[in-house]
């Protein structure tokens, strides 16, 4: 539930002074109660760090004035929602927000400021601020998305201006914007493999999936555009007997468009702490996406996640599934419903022993941890001299080390 935004007794320490934690300021256009993925591994691992703040997108209300609700985490991270009235003009958002955020900024009144934009539409509302540093973490070629700004192109190259260093969600949206920033980094989906590993060993299955009978078919992640619902609906029906567990929320495209048949169960989101239980109960996971300008860049998350947890996988031809997971066996990769039911048949007859062990030597060097201390430390390293704001830049290199 959020609460009107006030001050907790580690925010007051910091306003008297007492506090010397450099505060990270993350303006997201995901929920931070969205599915469990890149900016909620990446901020919960902050936290430790930074007085971390995820500035989310305006919900709206029928009366009252523009307020900001926060709820602050268990792991640290406080979460702030502006909240606008109802019939509120577009143009008007940016202003409020504007004046949300200032008023937040006034309370916290942070010493040290990260501005870690995940989303280039947020510059319409702060692109005034004078951050001890400025990251980019582009995890997707969001312009590409349905129902896109159709500015965010040009947000996006201020943005590139604007930020000391950028991150990319996978090696080929590093290649289309490598020559676009001096300082820009690869870092594809990661894992926590103990969390899913979980999914190997015995444990209670849920009851809506233990009432489907098997084999099964499963997947969870957001499904909208980048989901090839005729694929799906092609291997139901090429295998009857078999039975396809579809997870995760519908967004931006109408459920109606989704493919009903008896051996297709669409059973809606789960939190990510269930995940490795119904993970358990699957003979093959699948990666059923779309060839489209919306899957282009995408690294899926769920690729290590699905192998973490012992499950053979089958893919639609995604660059970064591809590249390195099926150019290793690691995925399977096919490109419609005759292909993933011969690679599926195939995978639940061959023994797990072949290509665990493989599997999880890789998976080793791909950890949440490991990439949030790589990021922390090439943002670390951005040059202390700015001719941007070379008043400020003298404590850029001491704001991550803090």
């Amino acid at each position: 539930m959020h609460r009107d935004f006030s001050l907790s007794e580690e925010h007051k320490l910091r306003v008297l002074g007492l506090s010397s934690r450099p505060t990270l300021l993350c303006l997201s256009h995901l929920r931070w109660e969205f599915v469990y993925q890149r900016p909620q591994h990446l901020m919960s691992r902050a936290a430790a760090d930074y007085d971390v703040y995820f500035f989310e997108e305006p919900v709206f209300e029928p009366a009252g004035s523009p307020r900001l609700a926060s709820t602050l985490h268990s792991n640290g991270v406080t979460v702030v929602v502006p909240v606008l009235r109802s019939g509120c003009r577009p143009r008007e958002w940016a202003r409020r927000q504007r004046a949300l955020l200032d008023g937040l900024l006034g309370k916290i009144r942070p010493e040290k400021l990260i501005a870690w934009y995940y989303t280039p539409f947020a510059l319409t509302f702060a692109r005034h601020l004078v951050p001890d540093l400025c990251v980019y973490d582009n995890m997707d070629e969001l312009s590409a998305f349905r129902g896109a700004p159709p500015e965010l192109v040009v947000l996006e190259r201020e943005l590139f201006l604007k930020a000391d260093v950028v991150f990319t969600g996978g090696h080929s949206l590093y290649e289309a914007k490598r020559r676009r920033h001096h300082n820009i980094h690869p870092f594809p989906s990661s894992i926590e493999v103990s969390h899913f590993a979980n999914a190997r060993r015995s444990m209670t299955e849920p009851p809506d999936q233990a009432r489907i009978g098997g084999p099964r078919l499963g997947f969870f992640g957001v499904i909208d555009e980048r989901m090839d619902l005729d694929l799906v609906a092609g291997i139901a029906d090429s295998r009857p007997c078999w039975q396809l567990v579809m997870i995760g929320p519908v967004v931006k495209i109408d459920p109606a468009t989704l493919p009903l048949r008896p051996n297709l169960h669409w059973i809606g989101p789960r939190d990510y702490r269930e995940l490795p239980a119904y993970l358990a109960g699957w003979d093959v996971a699948i990666m059923p996406f779309a060839i489209n300008e919306a899957t282009r860049f995408i690294s899926p998350t769920k690729t290590p996640e699905y192998r973490a947890g012992g499950v053979p996988v089958v893919s639609t031809p995604i660059t970064d599934v591809v590249r390195p997971y099926g150019e290793r066996g690691f995925v399977e990769i096919a490109s419609d419903a005759v292909g993933f039911v011969a690679k599926a048949a195939a995978l639940m007859q061959r023994p797990k022993e072949r290509w665990l062990a493989e599997v999880d030597d890789y998976l080793a060097a791909t950890s949440w941890d490991d990439t949030w201390a790589r990021m922390k430390e090439l943002a670390r390293a951005c040059p202390v001299n700015d001719r941007r704001h070379p008043e400020r830049r003298a404590t850029a290199a001491a704001t991550l080390r803090a």
